[in-house]
Formats: structure tokens, sequence, C-alpha cells
């Protein structure tokens, strides 16, 4: 997993930015709830593994299509 590189409170929030979503929209992206995204990126809860995944497969799937790129330095 490629995710672990990252500060995941950075990653979600640049993410959302790139993507212009709100954390509802995210949320429902990855299929977790809104407050999940909220605690995430106020870094009150850290994703579980399986959240992890799907983050990054999520990232994954936005990149290949050409639709974010995120810096090394994240």
């Amino acid at each position: 997993m490629w995710i672990k590189q990252y500060d995941i409170v950075i990653l979600i929030k640049e993410v959302r930015v790139q993507l212009d979503l709100s954390q509802e929209d995210f949320a429902r992206e990855i299929g977790v709830s809104y407050a999940t995204v909220n605690r995430w990126e106020n870094g009150r809860f850290l994703p579980s593994r399986m959240a992890l995944r799907c983050v990054e497969t999520y990232c994954d799937r936005m990149i290949e299509l050409g639709r974010l790129l995120l810096p090394d330095d994240l």
C-alpha cells in the first residue's frame, strides 16, 4: 500500500480539493459516512486498513483517469 507514505489528513484534503469534492461527496465515493471523513480530516480518527485500501483504490482510479495528481512531498 503506497498510502502509508502520506499523512492521511493532508492526503484526503488534497484529493478532495483537486477533485472539487465536499466531505460528503468524497465519503459517498469511497463508501463511508460524511462523519468518518470529517473525523479523518480533523485528525480525530485514523482510517482502518480496509478504509485505507478504499481510499487508495479510489486515488489510483482517479490518477489513471488523469483527474488526480499527488505531489511527492505530501
